[in-house]
């Protein structure tokens, strides 16, 4: 078996503040990472983490994201596939990233969200809805509803998950922008179903 990692992010601001009211959880936003230390990260989010309306198809940066959020917290979480999943999520991922201008947020599909009403408008997705559609198409997992109404905390009660880390950026990030020294350290709660 092989993992891949989901990473729950809780970032401060009026944005995030309005997600986190919404969806009533304190990590607002969810990665897709090939790698426990979120080297190989992507989300659809921010595209520079200091302006929340540019969104769109990122490669995550830890060291731009600490310096905008010295205070950011995260939870990653590792998540079983096939060897074969995982593959086809990386090169899935590199399709996207090499295209990734033509990947937008999806401002208007959010109404239809909180009205729990299925939208999709072509290559425009929150952080929840690409990631579903992702490993759906993958076979990773399911949802029980159109992948544009997944949310963070539908992958936050996802079942079989394992937590491996739970803290602030900056204890996976080191000084200077480094890695840090330190290996992940497991949480007392191992999994979140």
């Amino acid at each position: 078996m092989a993992e891949i990692y989901l990473a729950f992010v809780d970032t401060p601001g009026l944005f995030a503040g309005m997600i986190r009211h919404t969806i009533r959880q304190k990590y607002v936003h969810v990665v897709l990472s090939m790698d426990a230390s979120l080297n190989e990260a992507y989300s659809m989010g921010r595209r520079n983490p200091a302006v929340p309306l540019i969104a769109g198809f990122e490669r995550e940066d830890k060291e731009k994201i600490l310096r905008a959020f010295p205070t950011a917290e995260y939870m990653i979480c590792a998540v079983s596939c096939t060897p074969e999943q995982k593959q086809w999520l990386r090169n899935e991922l590199a399709r996207l990233y090499d295209s990734r201008f033509r990947y937008h947020y999806a401002v208007l599909g959010l109404p239809f969200l909180l009205g729990n009403v299925p939208f999709y408008q072509k290559n425009h997705y929150t952080c929840a809805s690409l990631l579903a559609r992702l490993l759906e198409q993958a076979g990773v997992c399911g949802f029980d509803k159109h992948f544009s109404l997944v949310t963070p905390r539908d992958f936050y009660h996802m079942p079989g998950k394992r937590v491996i880390f739970e803290g602030r950026l900056e204890e996976l990030v080191g000084p200077g922008g480094r890695r840090a020294a330190m290996p992940l350290r497991p949480c007392l709660a191992e999994t979140h179903a």
